[in-house]
């Protein structure tokens, strides 16, 4: 039976049988038979089920009579009990009528109980069936184990011992220094790289740039760069007298123009209900241009709020206000939410003509008027889903490409009271109607994007298990069709306003499953090979599924069909980065060509969200999707092996991105690249006191650091290590210039051969003894 038959958003198949269709529906016309009962598996909406029968006749005769099927003539003692000298032993007397009546009630009951027992267990087992063959083996609980046999390539292929789950820092880390990582172009590269813990990161690259490139096809020079991209990259020409110098050293790990910090006012502070909405209310003419700018740029892509109602709401929030009625607090904050995000989907320029002032102090005022809302709503403990959606409506401004710890905060705050008001299990089990019902979904799985999105930039794991709630996904519908009567019950197999939401929300889940089985690959309870079979089953049948729908002359279909590229794709890095070498030695040729396939149709699908001139309107959302790390493993890759036939595609890519010169050779574009990146993710490190376990500080200590000759072998003369950049070395200077105002920038990149992972004050070239007797990178990961 095809498993997206008519709903998309129910349990859906993606094993190796699947197809392209829902199961959903079709489960709740299935009918089960157990103990010579037949129950319907759901459909509660059909004919009262038939009432099961019970025997009521009293039993007269004696216990052996009915034993041995003999007829009874009912006498103390009967004769057949006389005849054979047995004792005749009658059942208690016959009960009364009520008593009979009670007992006649309590069997059919019974039945009831038995034959809802029936169903449960039949619905029961469907979804679980349907679950597995979505996901594979139901990985949430560890206990289902891949048995199939492992490829002769894989045997060998273990993850680096580099990346970890969990972090840990020192007591004594500047807390002033944000925690968004570094910048460089348009890369955000944070402690963690693809959800994993890299504390060592800057010595990994030192040790790739040591070792040079591995083709044997490309010479191996010494590459100086030259002085206008070392100004590009690095603030090295800088009065160290001058008060700006920190302030420009520190320029990479400020916060970009995308970021927009969070509070606690809203939760803590009693000050903010003390504050008049009228501070922060614009006239009816600026709220309904700011409204607009929702529905045509955060709407489609971010739904959250059923159309037409929210109009009606939006409506009567002003009615309300021109009658000098103070609305409630839950409408006051999702009508300010709602205008929050048109201000910030708004571009600067846009924003000054029509209002005047800067991006800036608008996007402060609506979000100090939202928070100012929420807190009047009571948001910690109000049990309206109208409060709970002005809150995940104010975080998705704010989740972008730039994160901080306090949005994963805001985030586990935001899981806890969805659960606590039941939105994690869906509406139709409470009766509620069908906008109702649309509304907790679109809220619930908004949570569930939030909570995959901020394990990624700060870790350390999702909070939502699968198996933690049964909300499905909205009806692939349109908004006003569930004004209609009787409202849509299946999803339809076009486009509607909800088709491109849909897509998000069912990649974002499958991205869950990967999240589960990366650890379990780890534990060799699953194959590499079966949980990327696993995930390009899912990537076929959504392509299956949605294509069909898309017209790509329709700007949103063709940025759905982008968006459905970029997360489908980007599951196989998060799979295959931690068996990258710097080199890529060991790792088989399959999976290397399919990291660089899948990344480089990945990039190019976000360069083209970016870039299109016809998608403009959605680009302030980009960054939600692709921070750009998959560019940086595929610049290491490339570094050491250049001659691949993907290189002038891919470098197109990294041009974007990294935004170096022009007038670089690629060798030199890559050098200059990783060392700036080296340099900075030491510098990032050190201020916020990153540690590593004792077992990964050994690691780095045995790793025999040598550069390879054109032939393959080792050779120490064929080049020499890399220098420090100039922004290293304007570090080491003007730290000792600050430690008493900065004193979380008072050492450089630590040592490779330190085993205190916060004693090194030694630039990225110090370096442990030679050992030529060990596989030189083996064991360092991209």
């Amino acid at each position: 039976m095809p498993p997206y038959k008519d709903n998309p958003n129910t349990y859906f198949d993606y094993g190796p049988q699947a197809t392209s269709e829902s199961t959903a529906s079709t489960l709740a016309d299935q009918h089960v038979v157990q103990g010579g009962v037949q129950a319907a598996a759901s459909n509660p909406s059909s004919g009262a089920a038939p009432r099961i029968r019970r025997r009521n006749r009293m039993i007269t005769s004696c216990l052996e009579c009915r034993r041995r099927k003999l007829k009874c003539d009912k006498s103390h003692p009967c004769t057949n009990c006389t005849k054979f000298s047995r004792d005749c032993v009658f059942l208690a007397p016959a009960l009364d009528t009520a008593s009979q009546l009670r007992l006649t009630e309590i069997k059919e009951k019974m039945g009831s109980l038995e034959r809802v027992l029936e169903q449960d267990v039949a619905m029961k087992g469907a979804r679980k069936d349907a679950r597995k063959g979505a996901y594979g083996n139901d990985s949430d609980t560890g206990e289902d184990v891949d048995f199939a046999p492992e490829p002769e390539d894989e045997k060998n292929l273990e993850p680096t011992p580099l990346a970890l789950q969990d972090a840990v820092y020192d007591d004594d880390a500047d807390d002033d220094l944000m925690d968004l990582g570094i910048q460089l172009g348009k890369l955000r590269l944070t402690d963690r790289l693809g959800g994993f813990f890299r504390p060592k990161l800057s010595e990994e690259i030192t040790v790739a740039l040591i070792r040079g490139t591995g083709d044997q096809k490309s010479p191996i020079a010494k590459v100086e760069p030259p002085e206008s991209a070392s100004v590009m990259l690095s603030p090295h020409a800088i009065d160290y007298q001058s008060q700006t110098r920190y302030s420009k050293l520190r320029s990479f790990l400020a916060p970009g123009p995308t970021y927009i910090a969070p509070t606690s006012s809203f939760f803590f502070a009693a000050g903010s209900h003390g504050s008049s909405l009228i501070d922060f209310l614009p006239s009816k003419l600026a709220a309904d241009r700011l409204l607009e700018q929702y529905w045509s740029a955060v709407h489609p892509i971010a739904c959250i709020v059923h159309r037409p109602s929210f109009q009606r709401r939006y409506e009567t929030f002003w009615n309300e206000v021109q009658l000098g009625i103070e609305p409630l607090g839950s409408l006051q904050a999702v009508v300010f939410a709602a205008m929050f995000s048109g201000v910030v989907s708004m571009p600067e320029d846009v924003i000054m003509r029509n209002f005047g002032v800067a991006k800036k102090d608008l996007v402060e005022n609506f979000q100090q008027g939202t928070e100012t809302a929420l807190s009047r709503a009571n948001l910690l403990r109000s049990t309206k889903v109208e409060t709970l959606q002005a809150f995940i409506m104010y975080m998705i401004p704010l989740c972008r490409d730039q994160m901080s710890r306090a949005h994963s905060a805001l985030c586990g705050t935001a899981i806890r009271i969805a659960e606590c008001m039941g939105l994690h299990r869906d509406g139709v089990d409470y009766g509620l109607n069908p906008i109702e019902v649309h509304v907790r979904r679109l809220i619930w799985h908004q949570i569930c994007f939030l909570d995959i999105r901020t394990a990624e930039a700060q870790g350390p794991r999702p909070s939502i298990r699968k198996d933690d709630f049964d909300t499905k996904f909205p009806l692939n519908v349109n908004d006003a069709d569930l004004e209609q009567y009787p409202p849509p019950s299946k999803s339809a197999k076009y486009w509607t306003d909800m088709t491109l939401p849909l897509i998000r929300m069912e990649c974002n889940e499958m991205h869950r499953v990967v999240w589960v089985d990366r650890p379990r690959l780890q534990q060799k309870k699953i194959s590499l090979t079966a949980l990327l079979g696993k995930i390009e089953n899912f990537r076929r049948i959504m392509h299956e599924k949605y294509v069909p729908m898309i017209d790509d002359d329709v700007p949103i279909q063709h940025y759905g069909r982008l968006l459905l590229e970029v997360l489908t794709l980007r599951m196989h890095i998060m799979v295959l980065h931690r068996y990258h070498t710097t080199q890529g030695d060991n790792i088989p040729e399959r999976l290397a060509q399919m990291t660089l396939t899948t990344g480089t149709e990945q990039l190019e699908a976000a360069v083209e969200i970016e870039t299109s001139r016809v998608l403009h309107q959605w680009v302030w959302y980009a960054g939600t999707y692709q921070q750009y790390t998959t560019a940086f493993l595929l610049l290491v890759y490339l570094f050491a092996h250049p001659m691949r036939k993907e290189a002038g595609r891919i470098w197109r890519i990294l041009d974007y991105v990294f935004e170096v010169p022009e007038d670089l050779s690629r060798d030199q574009k890559a050098r200059l690249i990783l060392t700036e990146i080296r340099d900075r993710t030491g510098i990032y490190r050190d201020a916020r006191k990153l540690r590593a376990p004792i077992s990964m500080l050994h690691h780095m200590a045995s790793l025999p650091i040598q550069p390879r000759s054109p032939n393959g072998s080792e050779d120490m003369t064929s080049q020499p290590a890399p220098t420090t950049s100039s922004l290293y070395q304007d570090y080491q200077n003007f730290s000792m210039l600050n430690n008493e105002n900065h004193p979380g920038l008072q050492s450089g990149p630590a040592s490779l051969t330190g085993i205190s992972d916060n004693t090194s004050s030694t630039s990225p070239s110090a370096l442990p003894p030679l050992n030529t007797s060990d596989d030189l990178m083996a064991d360092i990961d991209w």
